[in-house]
């Protein structure tokens, strides 16, 4: 079904509303949930909100709680989400954190006690809209196993980064620590697809192209080791300076009551201060490397409808009726 963006944002308020969540929770999901369509992101779109349209029924996500921000330096953002949702809590900081790494140069924010993140991209995204170079880290449940291990101890421990590219949009790359998402295994066990190998482990720690053997395992994280060691990089910066749960301890975002209380760490930099016509010689640069090849990510994704399955559509009209 075809829905302009201000249709797909009213379909997106009702159902979380009708869930259980606040205005103020239901505007700022269904935001993240339709840009996340209009940058090709569908997997972390729509197709993700029944995950938090069932966290707000069960009480795994807050649906009514206001964060709670903390300012400890003129440079640091701190937020509590309280078990709601990391997107509200980046919502209610933005323009400080904008307004702070304009003036200051850098400025961190850091979320603690939140549900998992959603489309990563979508923090630094807006944040180069606003001139500023951004990058961003989230941890989740434990998923992922990491070298000789055959139980998950990481999330899939994504890695966002942007930079504003004058008369483009910005450039923009959003990444698992693993070797694909779990919103793509989960995919594949819906539909009883074979996975390619490397993709993940079984439930007795053996490698599986089996979608749903997949699913009683755990993902195994990209390039080996050097993925591993970005998931622990990510991981540290994203649960451990946030002081947010570790993956280890972060109860599931898709099964009981409880938050995953996990955090979003995010540094955002005013490059003009260090490099004066940064966006500009950025956009140069990209040219070149294009005219080479290469591939750069982010680019104009820029809609006016998407497209949600019909089926996808009954399943959200359905939380009105829970």
């Amino acid at each position: 079904m075809r829905y302009d963006l201000n249709s797909a944002r009213e379909l997106a308020i009702r159902v979380c509303v009708a869930a259980g969540a606040s205005m103020a929770v239901a505007i700022s999901l269904a935001e993240a949930t339709v840009d996340a369509e209009c940058s090709g992101r569908s997997s972390v779109g729509f197709a993700h909100l029944p995950d938090y349209l069932e966290g707000f029924l069960c009480g795994r996500i807050s649906g009514t709680e206001e964060p709670a921000l903390f300012y400890p330096t003129p440079t640091l953002i701190q937020a509590d989400a309280k078990g709601g949702i990391a997107q509200l809590g980046f919502d209610r900081a933005f323009e400080e954190l904008q307004t702070r790494a304009s003036a200051y140069g850098v400025t961190v924010f850091s979320l603690k006690n939140s549900y998992t993140a959603g489309e990563l991209g979508y923090y630094v995204r807006r944040l180069a809209h606003k001139g500023l170079v951004a990058l961003a880290t989230s941890n989740g449940p434990a998923l992922m196993a990491a070298g000789q291990s055959k139980e998950a101890v990481y999330g899939t421990n994504p890695l966002a980064f942007a930079a504003p590219v004058d008369n483009r949009a910005p450039l923009v790359f959003d990444q698992a620590s693993s070797a694909t998402a779990f919103v793509n295994i989960r995919k594949a066990a819906e539909r009883g697809e074979i996975i390619p190998e490397g993709w993940a482990i079984d439930g007795r720690g053996q490698s599986t192209n089996d979608s749903r053997e997949a699913l009683k395992g755990a993902l195994l994280a990209f390039g080996g080791s050097r993925g591993a060691n970005i998931a622990l990089m990510v991981e540290i910066l994203a649960a451990g300076t946030t002081g947010a749960n570790w993956s280890l301890d972060a109860p599931s975002f898709d099964e009981g009551r409880n938050s995953p209380g996990v955090g979003l760490f995010i540094v955002a930099l005013n490059p003009e201060l260090l490099s004066p016509g940064f966006s500009t010689r950025l956009a140069s640069q990209i040219e070149r490397l294009s005219s080479k090849g290469i591939y750069i990510p982010g680019g104009s994704y820029i809609k006016d409808e998407i497209d949600i399955p019909s089926l996808l559509v009954a399943t959200l009209e359905g939380y009105c009726f829970k």
